[in-house]
Protein backbone atom coordinates (compact mmCIF):
# COMPACT_ATOMS: atom_id res chain seq x y z
CA UNK A 1 0.00 0.00 0.00
CA UNK A 2 2.78 2.44 0.85
CA UNK A 3 4.56 1.65 -2.41
CA UNK A 4 1.53 2.68 -4.41
CA UNK A 5 1.00 5.77 -2.24
CA UNK A 6 4.64 6.77 -2.60
CA UNK A 7 4.53 7.18 -6.37
CA UNK A 8 2.04 10.09 -6.49
CA UNK A 9 3.64 11.48 -3.32
CA UNK A 10 6.75 12.20 -5.42
CA UNK A 11 4.96 15.30 -6.69
CA UNK A 12 5.05 17.00 -3.27
CA UNK A 13 8.63 18.22 -3.66
CA UNK A 14 9.83 14.63 -3.29
CA UNK A 15 9.85 14.63 0.50
CA UNK A 16 6.82 12.42 1.06
CA UNK A 17 7.82 10.18 -1.84
CA UNK A 18 11.18 9.49 -0.23
CA UNK A 19 9.62 8.81 3.17
CA UNK A 20 6.88 6.50 1.89
CA UNK A 21 9.17 4.90 -0.69
CA UNK A 22 11.90 3.97 1.77
CA UNK A 23 9.37 2.59 4.24
CA UNK A 24 7.70 0.52 1.48
CA UNK A 25 11.09 -0.69 0.28
CA UNK A 26 12.09 -1.85 3.78
CA UNK A 27 8.73 -3.44 4.60
CA UNK A 28 8.59 -5.21 1.24
CA UNK A 29 12.10 -6.59 1.65
CA UNK A 30 11.29 -7.79 5.17
CA UNK A 31 8.10 -9.51 4.02
CA UNK A 32 9.94 -11.19 1.17
CA UNK A 33 12.52 -12.54 3.65
CA UNK A 34 9.74 -13.83 5.89
CA UNK A 35 8.22 -15.64 2.93
CA UNK A 36 11.54 -17.17 1.91
CA UNK A 37 12.20 -18.40 5.46
CA UNK A 38 8.82 -20.09 5.79
CA UNK A 39 6.86 -20.22 2.51
CA UNK A 40 4.21 -22.54 3.95
CA UNK A 41 2.76 -19.79 6.15
CA UNK A 42 2.10 -17.40 3.28
CA UNK A 43 0.38 -17.55 -0.08
CA UNK A 44 2.15 -16.85 -3.32
CA UNK A 45 -0.07 -13.82 -3.91
CA UNK A 46 1.14 -12.29 -0.64
CA UNK A 47 4.72 -12.77 -1.84
CA UNK A 48 3.87 -11.08 -5.15
CA UNK A 49 2.22 -8.20 -3.29
CA UNK A 50 5.32 -7.74 -1.12
CA UNK A 51 7.51 -7.81 -4.20
CA UNK A 52 5.30 -5.25 -5.97
CA UNK A 53 5.36 -2.99 -2.90
CA UNK A 54 9.13 -3.20 -2.74
CA UNK A 55 9.47 -2.37 -6.45
CA UNK A 56 7.01 0.55 -6.20
CA UNK A 57 8.98 1.80 -3.18
CA UNK A 58 12.22 1.65 -5.16
CA UNK A 59 10.71 3.51 -8.11
CA UNK A 60 9.15 6.17 -5.87
CA UNK A 61 12.41 6.67 -3.97
CA UNK A 62 14.40 7.13 -7.18
CA UNK A 63 11.83 9.50 -8.70
CA UNK A 64 11.64 11.52 -5.48
CA UNK A 65 15.40 11.87 -5.22
CA UNK A 66 15.57 13.01 -8.85
CA UNK A 67 12.79 15.52 -8.21
CA UNK A 68 14.59 16.86 -5.12
CA UNK A 69 17.83 17.23 -7.11
CA UNK A 70 15.99 19.16 -9.85
CA UNK A 71 14.35 21.49 -7.31
CA UNK A 72 17.68 22.12 -5.56
CA UNK A 73 19.38 22.85 -8.89
CA UNK A 74 16.60 25.25 -9.87
CA UNK A 75 16.86 27.09 -6.55
CA UNK A 76 20.65 27.25 -6.82
CA UNK A 77 20.35 28.55 -10.38
CA UNK A 78 17.83 31.19 -9.33
CA UNK A 79 20.11 32.35 -6.51
CA UNK A 80 23.30 32.47 -8.57
CA UNK A 81 21.79 34.03 -11.69
CA UNK A 82 18.43 35.68 -11.01
CA UNK A 83 18.25 37.54 -14.32
CA UNK A 84 18.58 34.36 -16.38
CA UNK A 85 15.99 32.66 -14.17
CA UNK A 86 13.54 35.54 -14.68
CA UNK A 87 14.03 35.28 -18.45
CA UNK A 88 13.47 31.53 -18.27
CA UNK A 89 10.23 31.95 -16.31
CA UNK A 90 9.00 34.64 -18.74
CA UNK A 91 9.76 32.28 -21.64
CA UNK A 92 7.53 29.61 -20.10
CA UNK A 93 4.49 31.92 -20.09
Amino acid sequence: MLGILAIPACCFYGIFGVIFGVIAWILGAGDMKKYQLNPGLYTESSYKNAKAGKICGMIATILSVLFIVIVVLMIAGAITNPQMFDNFIKGLK
